[in-house]
């Protein structure tokens, strides 16, 4: 049986893995006035969970299987997992990683003595390969989460938490295709039924509180790209089955929660987890929890590069609520920002200033402004309010935090017919060339903005002057890149089309 607890108790995980530290995260527990413990996985070998199960499906394999050698897809930690796995047992490994795959990754996989196969943009798209590749040389498949053997080893964590922490109440854990929370529950909710168990996901990501509230698997159209290592459009067949039977319920947190969380947990333990990472403790950040309750976050890997770690910073205070995003729109005559600051301001700090003359009567400026707590957040709003200027609050709004606020440069007043869209777009060369080439020289571009995130796929904020809208719209999915129309987010609105404002 699936469920069985004793393929956890038998999973031969510790040859390579260790038990990992549950360290009472002293600075968390005191914000939210229980008792916080972080299960650090992002201390194995991989600096992620995923060695567990690779490893446990790899050493049950047969000499014959063995013989024929194992075959993986992946674009982060599983790889690395499974390479080290095989390089532990003696088995020849061959890892599928999209192009896009950032080369410290695939250094790191090479390094373990695996063959890398780079095909694609995707994780689908290697997955895809990975299937052919099986069939025609017999390897097996070391699926990424949806395996017995794989999820009994990361059951593993669910048996130290309880032995660490007996009397534990809730343990909250990171979802992505749901190898890790089915593991932990199944093991869990066995023994000690009344302990909560709570996955969380990204906001943009949410693929398991999706299918459990329809009842069945669904298909997300879309993922986002945040925290990478759980982008997952579609759960297992496995965990999805687990999940149904021993989860309690599913939360979601944003991005800058995420980010808040990151920074939360290097305060407490100078470590610095992926976001994927830390989203365990974003939603134990976000709970309400009883006083007494002693509560697990599973910190389940640290494979995040050094230059993410910039966009993460830009992003901890307003997830944290400790800074707000706003708008405003003052009168275009002289001494009208000094009045503003000092009128306004107080002892406030400014964290981002951009302004831009819109016209002779009024100026448009993007503010980044440090607040206290949220009271302090909503005094603020009412003196904008007293003041009578005009404002909109952004702290909300992704689009101003991901473009334009790197983008000021007042209204596209020449622009006719300009229709705006988010783009995502894989991180190689000739992305852009391929996706020009695919539009054509019909439509005029006329706003683009774009940032590296040191991730395997990124975000272009880019503009059209198109008369026949529906005509670009059918373009744009000839390109085979997600995409989103942003005419109407409030941001844009504010600063980038004159014709929408």
């Amino acid at each position: 049986m699936i469920d069985d607890i004793k393929n956890i108790l038998r999973a031969r995980v510790y040859d390579v893995a260790i038990e990992s530290p549950l360290t009472r995260a002293a600075k968390l527990s005191a914000a939210a006035g229980t008792n916080i413990y972080l299960k650090r996985e992002d201390l194995q070998a991989v600096n992620s969970f995923k060695l567990r199960g690779a490893y446990n499906k790899v050493a049950n394999l047969t000499e014959e299987e063995r013989s024929r050698g194992i075959i993986a897809a992946s674009a982060g930690n599983h790889a690395q997992g499974v390479a080290l796995s095989a390089k532990k047992l003696g088995v020849r490994a061959m890892i599928v990683m999209p192009k896009t795959t950032p080369a410290i990754k695939v250094e790191a996989v090479k390094g373990y003595g695996a063959e890398i196969v780079l095909v694609g943009d995707s994780f689908s798209d290697a997955y895809a390969h990975a299937q052919v590749l099986e069939a025609e040389t017999g390897a097996t498949f070391v699926h990424p989460f949806d395996d017995p053997l794989v999820i009994a080893g990361q059951g593993t964590i669910g048996r130290e938490i309880l032995e660490q922490l007996p009397d534990t109440t809730h343990i909250f854990v990171p979802v992505g295709g749901g190898g890790l929370i089915a593991g932990i529950s199944m093991y869990v909710k066995q023994l000690r039924p009344d302990v909560q168990v709570i996955g969380v996901e990204p906001a943009d990501s949410n693929v398991l509180q999706v299918s459990l509230a329809a009842g069945e698997r669904v298909i997300l159209d879309h993922v986002g790209i945040f925290a990478d290592g759980v982008a997952v459009k579609q759960a297992g067949m496995h965990t999805f089955a687990l999940a149904t039977k021993y989860v309690d319920r599913v939360v979601t947190v944003s991005t800058d929660e995420i980010c808040a969380a990151m920074k939360a947990v290097f305060e407490d333990t100078r470590s610095i987890v992926e976001p994927a990472g830390a989203l365990a403790a974003a939603g134990i950040m976000n709970a309400d929890l009883p006083q007494n309750a002693q509560v697990v976050a599973v910190c389940s890997g640290a494979n995040v590069s050094f230059e993410r770690l910039q966009q993460v910073a830009e992003r901890t205070l307003i997830g944290s609520g400790r800074e707000v995003l706003v708008a405003v729109t003052m009168p275009e005559k002289a001494g009208a920002l000094r009045h503003f600051c000092s009128d306004l301001l107080g002892d406030h700090s400014i964290t981002e200033f951009n302004y831009r003359l819109g016209s002779r009567r009024k100026a448009h400026v993007l503010l980044g402004i440090s607040v206290a707590s949220s009271t302090d957040k909503d005094a603020l709003m009412k003196r904008l309010n007293d003041f009578k200027y005009e404002y909109t609050d952004l702290s909300d709004d992704d689009i101003a935090k991901e473009h334009v606020r790197h983008m000021i440069g007042g209204l596209a007043s020449g622009a006719a017919h300009e229709h705006l869209y988010q783009i995502n777009f894989p991180e190689r060369p000739s992305a852009l060339g391929d996706f020009l080439a695919t539009l054509g020289t019909r439509w005029n571009i006329s706003a683009f903005h774009y940032r590296n995130q040191a991730s395997d796929a990124g975000n272009v904020l880019i503009g059209f002057e198109a008369e026949d809208r529906a005509a670009l719209e059918e373009r744009l999915n000839e390109t085979g890149y997600d995409w989103a129309a942003i005419d109407q987010a409030p941001s844009i609105r504010l600063f980038v089309s004159a014709e929408l404002a």
